[in-house]
Order: C-alpha cells, then structure tokens, then sequence
C-alpha cells in the first residue's frame, strides 16, 4: 500500500512539472528532483494543496500563488561583494584585462536575484575604472525580486562584506535599511529571463554566474555553459560561484583565467 502511495505521489509530481512547461515555459526536469521537489512540497503543503494538480490548478487562478511559486524557484541569498576576494581578482586582473583595448563594457549579470550582484559591478567600475562606459544587463526568471532589486534598497546583511567607505559614499541609510545612489542604477538594465529557455544576449565582455548553477542537473549545467560561451565576446570572461568549478571547460570554448573565471577562447 505505502509503495502504491509513493508511486502515485510521483506521478502527480511529474504531470505537475509538465503543466508547469506548458503553461510557463519552465522545465522542472532540469532541476536537480531532490532538492526542487522538497521545496515545492513545503510550499504546496504550507498553503494547504492536498497534490500538485490541485496546487497547480490555483496557480493558474491566484497571481499571489503563482509569483510565491516563481520566487521558491530561485535562490535568492546574495549580498554585496560576495566571496570578497574573487572580486578583488575581477578588480585587478580580470577588468583591467577586459578594459586594455576597449574602453566600453557589456556585463551581463545572470541570475541577479535581488540586485546585489549587478550593483556591486557598478560600484566596482565607477569607483575603480570611472573612465569605462559600462552597459550591465541584470535578468532574473523571478519578476518579484526584480522588482526588489529595481528599488534598490537593502539590510545591514546584505553590505556586510562591503568597506564602509563604500558604504557611506554609496548608500543612504534610513531606519535599519540602506538605499543605493541612484547614479549606480543609470547603467543597470533589469529584465526577465530563464536561463533554460529564453534567447542569450550576444557579444558579452563578461558574464557574472554564481551560485545558481548548483541548483540544475548536470544536463542543464552542460546547456547553460554552452549558452554563455555563445554569448561572449573572444576573450570574454565568464565569471562562476565558489561550487561551480568547470571541470572540462575546453568542451565550451573556454579555458581558466583564474579560479572560477572562464575565458572565451
């Protein structure tokens, strides 16, 4: 009986996954099961949905649910300057190299959650390379935290990790929160974009990736990079999280200018 019980409960989660790619264009599949099924199950059974059809059918019908769905699809814990020391290598080595026989700069910021990740990008340039016209495209598959990131206004938390020179000369702080300065927004564009369906930018400087990959099955992982090797320039940098290590990124195009930086071949 219980085996019975078990098996019904994953096909409804698979017939749920293809209604999903149908109505949103979103493959479940190319999520890692464990770990994206455990998820989805708490945030099904927190609002009381008996099975994944029955969760699915109030998604069509409730925008609230469908926007809490979209977000649990991401993992949205960021802050700025993340892994301080791979951004002092994309200060010293890798933006100075990208910067010597252009003076222009089209980042795309990949996966940008709540907007840290693009506007540490835009600080880094105005403050360290004022001279660089920089372009950064910041896309997230997730409407409300883009949304989040458009406003630009974040906890002590998330600037932990950023010097307080910084701090000040960029952030107004109001109550316990902290408003980034309008002048680090001119060069962001936000947008909406699923890494696993949407068509790539093109000719990228550099691509900023990380910790999102980990969350996909290997397959997925394969497409994406393929994708951002696709999207760069010659020479261009990809630029992975501190679990992401390319073990065979020649297969891409790509060789390693440095740990976690990837260079288009």
């Amino acid at each position: 009986m219980f085996g019975r019980g078990a098996e019904l409960m994953i096909d409804d989660y698979i017939e749920f996954t293809k209604k999903v790619k149908q109505k949103l264009g979103i493959d479940l599949q190319l999520y890692k099961e464990t770990q994206m099924k455990r998820r989805l199950t708490t945030l099904r059974n927190k609002r009381g949905f008996p099975s994944f059809i029955i969760y699915f059918d109030a998604l069509c019908n409730d925008e609230m649910l469908l926007k809490e769905f979209t977000d649990r699809l991401t993992i949205n814990v960021s802050e700025f300057y993340r892994n301080p020391r791979r951004w002092d290598v994309l200060k010293d080595r890798i933006l100075p190299m990208l910067l010597q026989n252009n003076g222009r700069l089209s980042i795309w910021s990949a996966a940008c959650s709540t907007g840290e990740e693009p506007y540490s990008l835009a600080l880094m340039i105005k403050e360290h390379f004022p001279a660089a016209a920089v372009q950064i495209l910041a896309t997230d598959i997730d409407e409300l935290v883009l949304s989040k990131a458009q406003q630009g206004v974040y906890t002590e938390q998330a600037l932990k990790e950023l010097p307080n020179p910084l701090r000040k000369k960029y952030f107004t702080k109001t109550g316990s929160l902290y408003k980034i300065d309008d002048a680090l927004k001119k060069d962001i564009t936000f947008k909406k974009h699923n890494l696993l369906a949407d068509r790539y930018p093109v000719h990228v400087d550099l691509i900023v990736c990380r910790n999102v990959l980990i969350y996909f099955t290997d397959k997925a992982k394969e497409a994406i990079y393929q994708n951002f090797s696709n999207a760069l320039k010659t020479n261009g940098v990809l630029f992975v999280g501190s679990t992401e290590q390319i073990f065979n990124p020649n297969q891409f195009a790509l060789n390693l200018a440095d740990t976690f930086f990837y260079q288009k071949q």
